[in-house]
Formats: structure tokens, sequence, C-alpha cells
């Protein structure tokens, strides 16, 4: 019966630190490809540097509302679908600071 409830815990953290590495991965790659497109957009001239820097500001507030979401340890689907609005708002003010 011990060994049982040491196997159910180490198995019942594993998952949970699985679980909390993962919980947002199409946000992080989402964030990356934003800031990617930020300094593409610095580089061949189509964003200002003061219009980049609003831009990456954006980026690191969803970015800390990513890490308080993940505070507890579980993203719940509210959270996870806040993160997306914000990230999908972020990119639409990227393709208008890009193409204004």
């Amino acid at each position: 019966m011990k060994l049982f409830k040491i196997a159910f815990t180490a198995a019942f953290v594993l998952l949970a630190t699985i679980v909390n590495g993962q919980a947002t991965p199409k946000i992080s790659q989402e964030q990356f490809q934003e800031k990617q497109r930020i300094e593409n957009g610095v580089q061949n001239g189509s964003l200002s540097a003061r219009e980049a820097k609003r831009l990456k500001r954006e980026q690191r507030r969803i970015q800390r509302d990513k890490k308080m979401a993940k505070a507890d340890g579980v993203v719940t689907k509210a959270e996870r679908r806040r993160l997306r609005k914000e990230q999908k708002a972020a990119s639409r003010h990227i393709e208008r600071k890009k193409h204004n």
C-alpha cells in the first residue's frame, strides 16, 4: 500500500510538471512568431522604433498574463480564451502598424 501511494504521488507530480510546462504551447508559438514579425518590420522599415516599442510592450503584457494564468498550476479555459483573445488583438495591431 505504501509503495502504491509513493508511485501514485510520483506519477501525479510528473504529470503535473508536464501539463504545467505544456499549458499554453500555441500561445507561446504565436508570441515567438509575433516577435519575429515585429523585428522583421523594424529591419525592413515598415515599423518605426516607437511602434515596435509599443508592440513589444504589448507582447510583454501577454507574457505576464500567461505567467499569472500558470501561477496556480492550471490554465483554465477562461484564462486560455482571454490569452488567445489578447494574442489575436496583438496580431491585428502588428498588421495595422506594419501597413499604415
